[in-house]
């Protein structure tokens, strides 16, 4: 007896047409819903654009937002789709899936005790991205590592810092989440200057630099107000310290915040403002030291 002799009887030319139909069927079924939904998630992007433009909300904010949950959303729905589809061509080719969904259930509550860290991971993520903390796109600072968020999932959250190295931080092991471009961005800085310098003047040069960059064709669309000088903020060893902050639209605080040092140095020059060295008074305590210190000096101007 021969393979064809042995399944002749079980399997008919006709029952295979007809199951190979139906699944062809369930593919395109499945297909056709996917395509569907891709549309409504389109739509859905868009609304959550126009809503969070309507809140004053920056578009480019409002868009990185919405494209991280309408892609997170996509992969949800895409996989359950392709979870039911094979199933049910499963079931057509006579595979009964009973015992297999009985093995996913006893599967699932052996997992949950051993996929402890994922599911943590997953419901961590899942806040995450709920509460709109940190999008692709935004500069953040994940366990004190800093960098550009690239991908946000379910599970991880992968960032790139200055160098180029790719972090990958599992979302459960996250502790400290800092996002630094979130609706604005502020860049601070201290500038020194000489004690003999009048305060008030320097100040008063800062802001008429602010000023003219705000006036800028390009910088001041990056700006989203004056500079802001807080005043002299610490007496150091050298120079009086002046604190300030510029506040622009997100991720473009280092560009506005790097032209407007160099401008400034530029205005401090013209004005002949000192940016001091660090300096150092020494005093001798001792009578002997004293009269060591004058008899070189005068050696010095008997030369």
């Amino acid at each position: 007896m021969n393979w064809a002799e042995l399944f002749g009887d079980s399997i008919s030319l006709e029952g295979i047409i007809v199951s190979g139909m139906r699944i062809l069927l369930v593919v395109a079924l499945i297909w056709l819903v996917a395509w569907g939904i891709k549309g409504l998630l389109g739509r859905l992007e868009k609304a959550l654009v126009d809503k969070g433009k309507e809140q004053g909300e920056v578009p480019s904010e409002a868009r990185k937002r919405a494209e991280t949950l309408v892609r997170l959303l996509r992969q949800a729905v895409i996989i359950l789709l392709w979870i039911v589809a094979s199933l049910i061509i499963l079931q057509e080719l006579g595979v009964e899936i009973t015992p297999i969904l009985a093995s996913a259930g006893i599967a699932g509550l052996a997992l949950g005790f051993g996929a402890q860290n994922l599911v943590r991971d997953i419901i961590a993520g899942f806040f995450i991205i709920l509460e709109n903390q940190v999008r692709v796109g935004d500069v953040a600072l994940i366990n004190s590592t800093g960098g550009l968020v690239e991908g946000v999932n379910f599970r991880t959250i992968v960032l790139r810092d200055l160098s180029g190295i790719v972090h990958v931080f599992p979302n459960g092991t996250i502790t400290t989440l800092s996002n630094l471009t979130r609706d604005w961005s502020g860049y601070v800085f201290d500038i020194r200057v000489d004690y003999r310098e009048d305060a008030d003047q320097v100040m008063a040069l800062m802001r008429e630099v602010g000023r003219e960059l705000r006036e800028d064709s390009h910088y001041g669309p990056l700006m989203v107000e004056d500079v802001e000088i807080f005043g002299v903020d610490d007496f150091t060893d050298s120079a009086l310290m002046i604190k300030g902050r510029l506040r622009t639209k997100p991720i473009k605080q280092w560009e506005v915040g790097r032209e407007f040092r160099r401008r400034l140095k530029l205005a401090f020059e013209q004005a002949n403002i000192a940016i001091p060295f660090p300096q150092r008074t020494l005093h001798f305590g001792s009578e002997e030291m004293q009269q060591f210190m004058q008899l070189l000096q005068e050696k010095g101007g008997s030369q």
